[in-house]
């Protein structure tokens, strides 16, 4: 899936959040990312995974818990120079897993390429459905849906039992 790259997926660390805040604001351009302070990023570095490709962080993504049965895939993001080759795919997988593992239900994402998503699994909703999401304070989504996002979900059931009957991948990740 990776075509070609070796690509190997981690936890962050607080090491890592001066280049997670790079590829964030690397990538703030057309409103397709919300801004992220450093020390919220700081605080919150253990809740990403990250991508590595021969040293270098490529990409990175958070689990952020939404309630008890939702969490989000937050602040997804791939370097332009490494993009179209599954490093996208790879992290929201690793999310799907880590929510499964902590006794989620449903993995939600709100975004402005609901078509990216659809393809990893995820069903457009309406974005009550995702209430916790839409009242957090400076979360940059209006209340009524009208942020320009998509609110997409994806059940983690569906999702795990899917993965199941798909053949492996042929270029597997590394978990460090």
């Amino acid at each position: 899936m990776t075509r070609h790259l070796r690509i190997a997926l981690r936890s962050g660390t607080p090491g890592d959040v001066p280049r997670i805040h790079s590829l964030i604001e690397d990538n703030l351009h057309g409103g397709r990312l919300l801004p992220r302070e450093l020390g919220e990023l700081v605080f919150r570095s253990s809740r990403f995974v990250v991508a590595v490709h021969r040293h270098s962080m490529v990409g990175c993504a958070e689990l952020a818990p939404l309630s008890r049965n939702v969490a989000e895939v937050r602040s997804l993001v791939v370097d332009r120079r490494v993009r179209g080759k599954g490093i996208g795919a790879m992290l929201v997988e690793e999310l799907q897993q880590q929510a499964q593992r902590d006794a989620y239900s449903q993995l939600g994402a709100f975004t402005h390429a609901p078509e990216y998503f659809a393809k990893l699994g995820f069903s457009v909703v309406p974005h009550s459905w995702l209430p916790a999401r839409i009242s957090m304070n400076g979360s940059g989504y209006s209340r009524g849906g009208s942020c320009g996002r998509f609110a997409m979900v994806m059940s983690l059931e569906a999702a795990f039992a899917a993965m199941e009957h798909r053949a492996p991948a042929t270029s597997p990740h590394i978990w460090l």
